[in-house]
């Protein structure tokens, strides 16, 4: 990796910038107030940090780690994505119970609706036709799913304790959320015109962050009570192997090689650099307070 890797400090209101070659600390930009989720724009030229409490977007230079520019009057942006097609820019309002979409020009976004939800709007998914968003509400326990050309909730399920981070498989057929207030990640079949739960895979407690493993079949979920990372098979939907990971693992990217895991430690402020061959832990670096998102310009294939 040459690409910087940047990791947001929730609590400290900033983002570490870190050297892959030396894993130093080179520099702390200040952002708003916490900056939980982040996000590369299409075109690969900027890094969008959400901060919550700020309802403002920092763009920063992937390649240089410079501030490009602050978008503000985003309101409470605590996760985000981009639709594959480029057309649509997504936010989850964490604190205030509403999803908005946004249209993205390549350049600018402009809300086009606000959308109501349940109790706490937590991580978000858009499936590859550009269609559906899906949405874990953490503190009602459900999945939502909203039409993104009608911008109108489509559906809603009942999951277990806490949903948090949802991914969607390649095939778009199945729909996985992770249970931060459990020890599992729930498989929902999304092919037809209703969800329907099919699987629950036992992973360890306080399952949270999902990251594809660039290959197309393996996904690793972050437990973060339980100090762990599962690696699951999409064909089998089962756990395969187990990587240790301390002081809270939470949100993770995966080296351009893959051969390392970045993975942010919640609880002792450090980045974990784990070695997926040997699944030993080879790095630690010392950040800020409550580090959370953490990407690299130099990642496998999402």
């Amino acid at each position: 990796m040459t690409s910087p890797i940047f990791v947001l400090n929730s609590l400290d209101a900033s983002v570490s910038v870190i050297d892959p070659v030396t894993w130093m600390e080179t520099k702390r930009i200040a952002t708003g107030k916490e900056p939980h989720h982040l996000y590369l724009t299409p075109d690969e030229k900027s890094l969008i940090v959400a901060n919550a409490l700020s309802d403002t977007l920092t763009f920063i230079d992937p390649k240089t780690a410079e501030v490009q520019r602050i978008i503000r009057g985003i309101i409470d942006p605590y996760h985000l994505r981009f639709s594959p097609d480029m057309k649509w820019f997504v936010t989850a309002a964490n604190r205030l119970n509403h999803i908005d979409i946004y249209r993205w020009n390549g350049n600018d976004i402009a809300l086009v609706k606000r959308i109501a939800t349940s109790k706490t709007p937590s991580h978000l998914w858009i499936d590859s036709k550009s269609t559906t968003v899906y949405s874990t509400m953490q503190d009602s326990n459900e999945l939502v799913a909203i039409d993104l050309a009608t911008q109108a909730i489509k559906w809603r399920i009942p999951t277990g304790a806490v949903p948090a981070d949802v991914y969607g498989t390649p095939d778009d057929k199945f729909v996985l959320v992770a249970l931060t207030g459990g020890d599992a990640v729930e498989v929902y079949d999304v092919s037809g015109k209703e969800p329907k739960r099919s699987k629950t895979i036992k992973t360890a407690l306080g399952a949270h962050a999902f990251r594809s493993m660039g290959d197309k079949r393996h996904l690793l979920v972050s437990n973060r009570v339980a100090n762990t990372i599962s690696k699951i098979d999409l064909q089998s939907m089962e756990v395969v192997d187990t990587f240790t990971a301390p002081g809270g693992p939470d949100c993770m990217d995966i080296s351009r090689d893959g051969k390392q895991i970045l993975v942010t430690s919640r609880w002792s402020r450090k980045l974990t650099v784990i070695d997926i061959t040997s699944r030993k832990i080879v790095k630690q670096v010392n950040v800020g307070k409550s580090p959370h998102g953490v990407w690299t310009l130099d990642h496998a294939p999402r």
